[in-house]
């Protein structure tokens, strides 16, 4: 829910557990308390989309045992370790540090990761404000980094289980030829398309590929998608890591983000989710300031987390 400086720094001193998403300047200028917080300046509120310097989005939690942990690009592997048997973990990480690439490439090799309830997201600036940070913070400790990742570890009751969602309204568009990559990495020269090895950059201009769609890529049955950054003399940088091994095609193009996501939403099964998130690309492809995404608010991220780093992608958790 958004709410005021005023307002959030007194659910803080009244001691009650948060996630808060917020400005750089707001955030760090909350009182020490029971929580973690991350930059962004896009919301979705339950009224709709929605860009505020001004305001900050709270999540509150009501669950008794909790932990909060700062990570370094060392020692984010050791997050699943942390988190909790029955329980979920929230992960803030900033935006193009190195515990964001870390974890975007490594995350899924950690021991027990997808024994263990991991969501959250990258955290971002106003694109349009130069001089910004990307930043995460330890609420416990009034600790602010922008080279560290936070986590608010959360133990749910023994009667209840956690289930977490993506709603991803990308597919791949089977008509696109077939693309792979010889090397992983943020940014590619060279791929094969259709066995055929090409430069990405030229490839895309040649054919007039729309880079506001994702690559969609084949994870064992599980549609993942890769966004696009820029290019630049020649290199092509995404959002989130290609691998070797994964067979990528374009998306299909989208005419009506908010009706599709209203239309995906009307398939799963939630009751009040109790975190989620969506993607910043969603928000400005789609121009969902003032629309709404039913059941869903939270903030608008450089990045999701679903275990691993995904792209385009709503993000939720439900305790059930």
């Amino acid at each position: 829910m958004l709410k005021t400086f005023e307002e959030t720094s007194k659910l803080i001193e009244a001691g009650k557990l948060l996630h808060i998403a917020g400005t750089e300047a707001l955030l760090k200028k909350l009182p020490r308390g029971r929580w973690i917080g991350g930059s962004t300046e896009y919301f979705m509120a339950k009224e709709g989309g929605k860009v505020s310097g001004e305001l900050l989005f709270v999540t509150e939690f009501t669950f008794k045992n909790f932990s909060i942990k700062t990570y370094s690009a060392q020692d984010i592997n050791q997050i699943t370790k942390d988190a909790y048997d029955n329980g979920f973990s929230v992960l803030i990480i900033p935006f193009d540090s190195a515990v964001h690439k870390e974890y975007a490439y490594n995350a899924a090799r950690y021991d027990k990761m997808f024994l263990r309830n991991i969501v959250g997201w990258i955290s971002g600036m106003n694109l349009g404000i130069p001089g910004q940070t990307p930043i995460a913070v330890n609420g416990s400790m009034q600790g602010v980094f922008s080279d560290k990742a936070v986590a608010l570890h959360i133990q749910i009751p023994e009667d209840k289980t956690v289930f977490v969602n993506i709603i991803n309204i990308f597919e791949q568009n089977k008509a696109s030829p077939l693309i792979e990559f010889p090397e992983e990495g943020f940014s590619i020269t060279k791929c094969r398309v259709d066995g055929k090895e090409v430069v990405l950059a030229d490839y895309i201009k040649e054919k007039a590929i729309d880079t506001k769609l994702p690559l969609v890529g084949d994870y064992s049955g599980n549609s993942i998608n890769i966004s696009f950054k820029s290019i630049e003399n020649g290199v092509v940088n995404f959002y989130a890591p290609v691998f070797t091994g994964i067979k990528y095609r374009m998306a299909k193009p989208i005419s009506d983000y908010e009706g599709l996501f209203n239309k995906r939403i009307s398939k799963h099964k939630y009751t009040s989710p109790a975190f989620s998130c969506n993607c910043i690309l969603n928000f400005l492809y789609g121009e969902l300031e003032n629309k709404k995404i039913d059941a869903f608010a939270g903030p608008i991220t450089f990045g999701e987390i679903a275990y691993q780093l995904v792209n385009q992608t709503l993000v939720y958790v439900s305790v059930l």
